[in-house]
């Protein structure tokens, strides 16, 4: 065999299987996504069985939950009661929107008057704004704080604890009188 070959073909190889070896133990899912820290994407975009379309511009000055869901998703299911029931209690103060990811309108509909709802549910019909946001699967939770920065996401359905994790970071540190 030829040892130039040899050499060369070892100079690809090894290196691949480095980083093969390396990454087998990550969890692709633990990755932090690129938006944190920078404005949130813009949309504007029409809650299900409604005309009136939502604008997040609009909801800056208020922490906003951004939640993406579908009704064919099983963890979608597990965590919609924490997002009612959260939206209900802490609502105006932070603003919850639901963003229906690649499903239909009637679906949709369907399953928020089977199990309620305590905030929007925006149609992103052409996935615009699930591709802006960088979206791969549901669910999906982004927290952005009052000036419209994202500060931190969710993957995978959320619990009461995480949940009041994330808004505790969209929130900013809590504000005590006469102090600092």
């Amino acid at each position: 065999m030829n040892r130039k070959v040899l050499l060369v073909g070892a100079a690809v190889v090894l290196p691949m299987i480095a980083l093969l070896v390396v990454s087998l133990g990550r969890d692709p899912h633990k990755v932090q996504s690129p938006l944190i820290g920078k404005p949130a994407p813009t949309f504007a975009l029409r809650p299900a069985g409604g005309e009136e379309v939502i604008d997040l511009a609009s909801l800056r000055g208020t922490p906003v939950v951004i939640n993406f869901w579908a009704t064919w998703c099983v963890p979608c299911y597990q965590e919609h009661g924490v997002l009612t029931e959260s939206a209900q209690r802490m609502q105006p103060g932070v603003r919850f929107l639901g963003i229906v990811y690649d499903d239909e309108e009637s679906k949709a509909l369907q399953f928020l008057q089977q199990y309620g709802s305590a905030y929007p549910s925006l149609m992103d019909n052409l996935g615009k704004t699930a591709i802006s946001y960088g979206v791969y699967g549901v669910p999906e939770t982004f927290f952005l704080d009052a000036s419209g920065t994202i500060v931190s996401k969710h993957e995978g359905p959320l619990t009461p604890d995480s949940l009041a994790e994330n808004i505790a970071k969209a929130s900013g540190p809590p504000a005590f009188p006469g102090k600092g």
